[in-house]
């Protein structure tokens, strides 16, 4: 009787962070202030992408998928986190927690297929220059984009189509937002399967991004090595970097917050805290990232930052 009425039951609990008295609304605030940043640095990257002339090309269009599920990956996560917070509710419909978890999921992946398609989009630019217009055409750019969403979309979707035809038994998530791992945890039956799947999808995407991204950039680190002129050395390697610092964040966030869960004398809300940074740190980091390396980028922002002086 009492698996009916949990399997029946539309709510399900969140695990709440200890808070301790009157650090509510500071921690509220400060939340609110990173989104709100996150949001406004990346929905600021899209939109100069878009209006600007100088930024039509193949590696900003590659890029604008970046920003795009940063803010896919901030949005599913922060604001449900901070009106728990403020409100001290602490539940989520189950419908709602798949549909998080699918999201945050899509946002892991895409990261790192998007940094993939960036490193791939670098070295023809530097390794093949002369072949660069012809490789990276506006239909080679539209396929490379379907293939960094699509191949994302079919594994995530896979591992969520099989998750959510497990029975539950329980209605409590051992976290402060939903991923895969809390929502198999709902339920008693085997899954093993899910596991096993789960492992594999982490493991493709994981090989595919960073053997794509390797083998780009230690053919662009060779071309780099044997070219005499120090202006497009220079260049080269300046076009790397902020790519190469986003993916070494990433995954020294994502090793970190995997290595907080594996050690019993970590507490649970520090265990909580590291695993929202997987979805902060590149959002937050990220715009700037691109804001200080890109040339072109910055460029468009001050122009557009003086037409608006101008203007008023």
């Amino acid at each position: 009787m009492e698996n009916n009425s949990l399997q029946s039951s539309f709510i399900l609990t969140l695990d709440p962070f200890v808070i301790p008295m009157g650090g509510k609304y500071p921690i509220f605030i400060v939340g609110l202030g990173i989104y709100l940043f996150c949001v406004f640095s990346n929905l600021t990257i899209l939109a100069l992408i878009v209006a600007e002339k100088n930024l039509h090309k193949p590696m900003y269009f590659i890029l604008f998928s970046l920003p795009l599920n940063d803010l896919i990956g901030i949005t599913a996560m922060l604001p449900k986190v901070l009106s728990d917070i403020l409100t001290e509710t602490n539940t989520i419909y189950y419908s709602f927690c798949v549909l998080q978890g699918f999201f945050l999921h899509i946002y892991g992946g895409g990261v790192l297929f998007i940094l993939a398609a960036m490193a791939f989009d670098r070295y023809i630019a530097i390794c093949k220059p002369l072949r660069y217009n012809t490789i990276m055409t506006p239909y080679n750019i539209l396929i490379i984009i379907i293939l960094v969403w699509g191949i994302d979309f079919i594994l995530i979707i896979s591992l969520f189509s099989i998750q959510i035809r497990l029975n539950r038994c329980r209605n409590s998530v051992l976290n402060v937002f939903c991923d895969n791992p809390s929502l198999l945890k709902l339920s008693c039956a085997d899954t093993s399967i899910n596991n096993i799947l789960g492992l594999f999808n982490t493991a493709v995407i994981q090989v595919i991004s960073v053997t794509v991204q390797m083998l780009s950039y230690v053919k662009i680190l060779i071309v780099c090595l044997a070219t005499r002129k120090s202006e497009a050395k220079n260049k080269a390697i300046n076009t790397c970097v902020a790519q190469l610092i986003i993916f070494c964040v990433f995954e020294f966030v994502g090793t970190f917050t995997i290595l907080s869960h594996r050690f019993k004398n970590v507490s649970e809300n520090l265990q909580k805290i590291m695993g929202m940074l997987i979805f902060i740190i590149p959002p937050l980091f990220n715009p700037l990232v691109y804001g200080l390396k890109s040339k072109e980028i910055k460029k468009s922002l001050i122009k557009v930052f003086n037409k608006t002086i101008s203007f008023k």
